[in-house]
């Protein structure tokens, strides 16, 4: 049994072709997961993301990462969760809060009191 080594050449050639392709397709699969993810998620800037990914390509996937967390951040139930939270201040900080107020009173009732003093004193 004899093959030609012209015949294994191109056998050689269509593995490589093959391969090739495959690597190229799955590097765009994988940079397109963060824009899936946002898709996914509703995300609001999701084209943003999908655009930035196109760029990571040329960027050798430098930003990807960052892609990914940015594709994460957002939650559809909650939205960024960094929502305001009331928090009620204790007995102590109310105390000084008054205590502040106080003083300041105390102050406004001097400095009128200065004023008028002076002002009797130009008289």
């Amino acid at each position: 049994m004899h093959i030609e080594p012209r015949l294994l050449d191109f056998v050689a050639l269509g593995i490589f072709v093959v391969v090739t392709i495959f690597l190229i397709y799955l590097v765009i699969y994988i940079h397109d997961i963060p824009y899936e993810i946002a898709k996914k998620r509703n995300h609001p800037h999701q084209e943003a993301i999908h655009a930035a990914g196109w760029v990571s390509l040329f960027l050798m996937h430098t930003i990807w990462p960052f892609l990914w967390i940015w594709a994460y951040l957002y939650r559809p139930e909650s939205g960024w969760g960094m929502e305001k939270v009331e928090i009620e201040p204790s007995e102590e900080l109310k105390g000084r809060l008054r205590a502040i107020d106080e003083l300041e009173r105390k102050v406004a009732e001097l400095e009128s009191r200065l004023r008028e003093k002076r002002e009797g004193e130009v008289d």
